[in-house]
């Protein structure tokens, strides 16, 4: 009898020893880097009034844009889409240390190869214009997903229309 008591007991413990709170998952979730590489200030990490890292992904997101709109069947910047690097460009400048990665994504139609040339060329579109206003090329590499990675999912113009981006990912 006291073993069938044991094995519950043990798998109790065990789960409740490898449990983590939710600030613990919220303050290492999707961070690559530590929060001083990332600001470039050689420091701590610091904390803006609304919660989030300088120079981090959620900082880039919420004061600049992190993505660019196409339409279809273009790899050609919008005047929106310029304003948005522009934008990046400047925040680059205040995080030296900062690089992204540009992801390059299409929607659903078309091959899959075509789609991921499409993406290639959406995602260089935005480097070579950044790199245009001053970002060290070194600073800024490229990837294509074609269509492999919806944004939004549907089979509508508003889906379709959310999917043609290029997306700036904080390293």
């Amino acid at each position: 009898m006291r073993i069938k008591w044991l094995a519950p007991l043990a798998a109790l413990v065990i789960l409740a020893a490898c449990e983590s709170t939710p600030d613990e998952q919220a303050s290492t979730a999707g961070q690559g880097t530590s929060t001083s590489d990332q600001a470039g200030d050689g420091g701590g990490a610091k904390v803006s009034q609304d919660g989030t890292v300088p120079g981090s992904q959620e900082d880039l997101a919420q004061n600049v844009g992190d993505r660019v709109l196409f339409d279809f069947d273009s790899s050609v910047l919008s005047a929106q889409a310029r304003q948005t690097l522009e934008g990046q460009a400047g925040w680059l400048k205040q995080y030296p240390n900062v690089r992204l990665v540009i992801e390059g994504h299409c929607d659903e139609r078309g091959t899959r190869e075509y789609n991921l040339a499409l993406g290639e060329r959406r995602a260089a579109a935005a480097k070579n214009y950044l790199v245009a206003l001053g970002v060290d090329d070194a600073r800024l590499t490229t990837i294509s997903y074609g269509k492999e990675r919806p944004f939004a999912l549907g089979h509508d113009d508003d889906a379709w229309s959310q999917n043609r981006r290029a997306v700036s990912i904080v390293q």
